[in-house]
């Protein structure tokens, strides 16, 4: 799936995909950390990766089934170096909006990878039994 660099489309195509986690069957806490590690991801990518950009698109290749869900979320950007993103719960950057979403992403995802690029996130959630 394509889509322009533009939150509409990328909340559509979240909840586009929310559906199909829901008919597999996955438990409400699952959907709903797919749900955040989406919206974190495709934001990212639109306003981080493509800085708004609607010339710029951001292409998301999932994989639902009953046993997990998995999706990555590519970007045209330049890419990010994760080691660069200043820690969100360091008393410094406590008020500065910088690095929760990716912290985030990784507290209720199962798997969280980057090509080395910087422009790619891989999420995986197995579903809970």
């Amino acid at each position: 799936m394509v889509i322009s660099s533009n939150l509409n489309e990328a909340r559509r195509l979240e909840e586009q995909l929310l559906q199909e986690v829901i008919r597999y069957g996955y438990a409400e806490a699952d959907a709903f950390a797919i749900k955040l590690a989406l919206e974190e991801g495709l934001v990212n990518a639109i306003k981080h990766g493509n800085k708004y950009d609607g010339k710029k698109t951001v292409r998301v290749v999932s994989r639902i089934d009953e046993n997990e869900a998995a999706f990555t979320i590519t970007d045209e950007g330049e890419g990010f170096r994760l080691a660069d993103v200043p820690d969100p719960t360091a008393d410094e950057n406590l008020e500065r909006p910088c690095g929760r979403g990716l912290m985030l992403i990784q507290a209720f995802m199962d798997e969280v990878s980057y090509n080395e690029t910087g422009n790619q996130v891989r999420l995986v959630k197995r579903r809970s039994r």
